[in-house]
């Protein structure tokens, strides 16, 4: 059985096309990671093709099997703590999509080891845009959204949504998961203002992100607007001492 220091969640709806893709890269990388997925139910083939998987890679892949769809704050709060409990120092997060470079999770994990930051963020947009095959609306959207996160909380990063990044254990035994409030794409500009307001230090290191080239987007209109009031629900409840 495989030993790792690293582990990395990657939460899944629906995605037999991209994991049966993703898992064999990642067990490939130089360093060596453990995966945990956390998957909500999904009525096509993922959960099959993750246990038919793991059982190549004795100890590396864990499934969480969730009964129902409960979002992907949720899942990944689920899956901090599993990794908590069972002592990884490093612990990162990604989409399955394959929209974030297998081959980028070293760099993550190794600038975090070395110090530049106790949360390093695969950024999109920390020297300028880097993003390929996302039509302009969505790239608008995007962009806008995290000018409008930085204007109303103040947190110095670029790409406040970004959801593939490398905590050091710490940082999440530190910032209270029992008391996250948001559960869609805000769940990431709430982890991210957590963990600057609790004095962690969070840094960027620049990714190519592309566009996933099967399956769905999750995006919807219910996400897009908890994002609109969940950055000033954050700033009241810090103003007020209530975060």
């Amino acid at each position: 059985m495989s030993t790792s220091d690293t582990i990395v969640v990657i939460p899944t709806y629906e995605e037999a096309e991209n994991v049966s893709r993703l898992i064999p890269r990642m067990m490939k990388l130089p360093r060596a990671v453990h995966l945990l997925f956390v998957d909500d139910n999904s009525p096509d083939d993922t959960r099959r093709i993750i246990r038919e998987e793991a059982a190549k890679y004795p100890g590396r892949i864990h499934l969480l099997e969730r009964e129902y769809k409960q979002g992907l704050g949720s899942a990944y709060v689920a899956g901090f703590q599993f990794a908590l409990a069972r002592n990884y120092s490093f612990i990162c997060e990604m989409d399955a999509d394959l929209s974030h470079d297998p081959d980028d999770v070293p760099r993550l994990v190794e600038a975090v080891e070395s110090g530049l930051g106790d949360v390093v963020i695969g950024s999109r947009y920390h020297n300028g845009i880097s993003i390929i095959n996302w039509p302009l609306s969505r790239l608008i959207l995007s962009y806008s959204a995290n000018v409008y996160a930085r204007w109303v909380t103040g947190l110095p990063v670029q790409d406040t949504t970004a959801g593939f990044k490398c905590f050091h254990r710490c940082v999440l035994e530190a910032i209270s998961l029992e008391r996250i409030k948001s559960n869609g794409y805000s769940f990431q500009i709430e982890l991210h203002y957590r963990a600057w307001k609790a004095g962690f230090k969070v840094s960027e290191l620049s990714i190519i992100f592309r566009d996933r080239a099967f399956g769905q987007s999750k995006i919807s209109k219910s996400i897009i607007f908890e994002a609109v009031w969940m950055v000033w629900a954050l700033k009241l409840r810090h103003l007020i001492n209530r975060l």
